[in-house]
């Protein structure tokens, strides 16, 4: 345990807690709660941690160690404690009894943050149908978005009828409006991307891990303003832009999507499946990754994870080592761009800065010669040889 700084008491004082179960990377993901906390308006005061060989089915981290945790969000001030591991809702409703505290864990703390950024139509919904479907486990305590039923005929249900079964009729009748008008987006999502096949359009989507600078890069390639910031999560809305390639003279669709990150909730999987079919679709994924970060390689393996169930781990990719420039000069390769490993798969990479600039114009160069190299595999149309015969015929026509 070690204090990360004195309690702000304008911001949610919070107290971390991580269970080491003999998992590689612990203090790293530890780390990446502590960013999340702050991206969601916490305020981190101090951070526990335990070894467990399993999780205590009661209160996850037993009884001494959750003793030790009322003892020290007492001197602290602490006004909320923060789980790196998901909690069953049996032992969040036991901790918060135990500790008299409120308690949350990672995955409500990424839906959170998914509420507070998103700002399409499309993503507000998403993040609203993860979000109820996380709650509806936890029901009656954490939605205040949802009215209460009051009296008036058909307000209330009949005899006998709970307020947590009223509750868990809501959520579900909830879920099942935003369902519906998910189907309705994900249509018209269908509609512009079939425009775009129409126009013989070649789709390049950013894929990620959080804060990775997917769009930094976005807005190099296509000199654009999509708000860009060293945070995680700055992008939640998928945004598609034309980007010319003078090189082919002509333009290609690039799309920049949100980031993915350790643990992502399933329901944030499946509820942004609309968004994340950008990633599927593409031609091409621009596959952008932190160099800087001590943890890049890791972070790679969890982007691939998460491609492979969206169903888009065989789409051809190029690795984007980013953040050159944050790199010490010791340690920055010796050629701008090489080949790399990519679960077996030899993949095209290259080293360049975003945010300076440097090595953008050799990525633009590689993405003119994959357009091409791809446009040559293509089937010829099925008019090609009949009008290239007759163009032979008319060649060898004697003058009147």
């Amino acid at each position: 345990m070690n204090n990360l700084q004195p309690p702000d008491r304008s911001i949610t004082p919070t107290l971390l807690v991580g269970v080491d179960f003999g998992l590689p990377f612990f203090d790293a993901e530890l780390e990446e709660l502590g960013l999340l906390a702050q991206t969601a308006g916490l305020t981190p005061v101090a951070r526990v941690t335990c070894k467990r060989k399993a999780p205590d089915a009661a209160l996850f981290i037993g009884s001494g160690k959750a003793d030790e945790i009322k003892q020290l969000a007492s001197q602290l001030g602490v006004q909320e404690v923060l789980f790196d591991q998901s909690l069953s809702p049996a032992q969040q409703r036991n901790l918060e009894r135990h500790l008299e505290l409120p308690v949350n864990d990672r995955t409500l703390l990424i839906l959170q943050i998914f509420g507070q950024r998103a700002r399409s139509h499309e993503g507000k919904l998403q993040v609203e149908l993860a979000r109820l479907q996380y709650l509806s486990t936890r029901l009656v305590r954490r939605w205040s978005h949802l009215e209460r039923q009051s009296g008036g005929i058909g307000m209330r249900g009949g005899p006998g009828e709970s307020q947590i079964e009223l509750d868990r009729r809501m959520i579900a009748d909830s879920i099942k409006r935003i369902k519906e008008r998910l189907v309705k987006v994900k249509r018209q999502r269908q509609t512009q991307r079939r425009q775009r096949e129409r126009r013989d359009a070649f789709n390049i989507s950013l894929v990620g891990y959080t804060n990775a600078g997917k769009s930094t890069l976005f807005n190099a390639l296509v000199k654009a303003r999509v708000y860009a910031a060293d945070q995680l999560f700055a992008t939640l809305d998928t945004t598609t832009r034309q980007l010319y390639l003078g090189e082919l003279g002509r333009v290609i669709s690039l799309s920049d999507t949100v980031g993915f990150i350790r643990d992502l909730p399933h329901g944030l999987v499946s509820a942004f499946q609309a968004t994340l079919q950008e990633a599927v679709d593409a031609d091409l994924l621009l596959h952008v990754v932190d160099f800087s970060s001590p943890n890049h390689l890791e972070q790679i393996a969890e982007v691939q994870r998460v491609l492979s169930e969206i169903g888009a781990g065989d789409i051809p990719q190029i690795l984007v080592f980013n953040k050159l420039d944050q790199v010490e000069p010791a340690q920055r390769p010796r050629a701008v761009q090489d080949v790399y490993d990519l679960a077996g798969v030899p993949s095209p990479r290259i080293f360049l800065s975003a945010q300076t600039g440097d090595g953008v114009p050799v990525l633009r160069q590689m993405l003119v010669d994959k357009i091409q190299a791809h446009e040559a595999t293509l089937p010829l149309p099925a008019d090609f040889h009949a009008s290239h015969e007759a163009d032979a015929d008319f060649g060898t026509m004697e003058p009147k």
